[in-house]
C-alpha cells in the first residue's frame, strides 16, 4: 500500500512539474509551432533547393499567423516573411535586415503588436547564429514581394 501511495505521489509531482514547465515555456502550442517550423522549412527547401547549392533555413520564428525564416544559399542570404492563410504558410516577401525590426515589419503591413513580438523572437533566435551567416542574411537588398499570399 505504501508503495502505491509513493508511486501516486511521484506521478502527481511529475505531472505538476510538466504542467508548470509547459505554462512557463512562453509558447501556447510548442508542438504546433514545431510543426509550423518544419512545414515552413520544407516549403522553402522545395522551392529554392538546388543540387549544386542547397538552401540553409533557420532560424524560424512563429508568432500567431506570421513567421520569419532566415536563409542562406551559397554567398547569398536573407529572411522570408510568411503568413498562414487557410492553414498553409504563404510567402509574403523576402528581405534582409529591413524586416528584423518591429518598425520594418509594421511598414510591410503587420499589426504593430505582432510586429513587436515577431521582432523580439527573431532577435533572440538569431543570438546563436554565427556572425558570418547573419552578415549574409543582411546582404539581401530591398524587398521582393510575392503574389501567392491570398491562397
Amino acid at each position: 500500500m505504501k508503495t502505491n501511495i509513493r508511486v501516486g505521489m511521484i506521478l502527481v509531482a511529475t505531472l505538476a512539474t510538466l504542467a508548470t514547465l509547459a505554462a512557463c515555456s512562453g509558447s501556447p502550442d510548442p508542438v504546433g509551432t514545431q510543426a509550423d517550423k518544419k512545414a515552413i522549412a520544407a516549403q522553402m527547401h522545395g522551392t529554392w533547393d538546388r543540387p549544386d547549392s542547397p538552401l540553409d533555413v533557420g532560424p524560424i520564428v512563429v508568432h500567431k499567423d506570421y513567421a520569419i525564416a532566415g536563409w542562406t544559399q551559397g554567398t547569398m542570404g536573407g529572411r522570408a516573411l510568411l503568413k498562414r492563410v487557410h492553414g498553409s504558410w504563404r510567402r509574403i516577401l523576402c528581405a534582409g535586415d529591413g524586416i528584423r525590426s518591429a518598425d520594418g515589419l509594421a511598414a510591410v503591413g503587420l499589426p504593430m503588436d505582432d510586429a513587436e513580438a515577431l521582432s523580439r523572437e527573431l532577435i533572440q533566435a538569431e543570438d546563436s547564429v554565427p556572425a558570418d551567416r547573419l552578415a549574409r542574411m543582411a546582404e539581401f537588398r530591398g524587398l521582393r514581394r510575392y503574389r501567392d499570399t491570398e491562397g
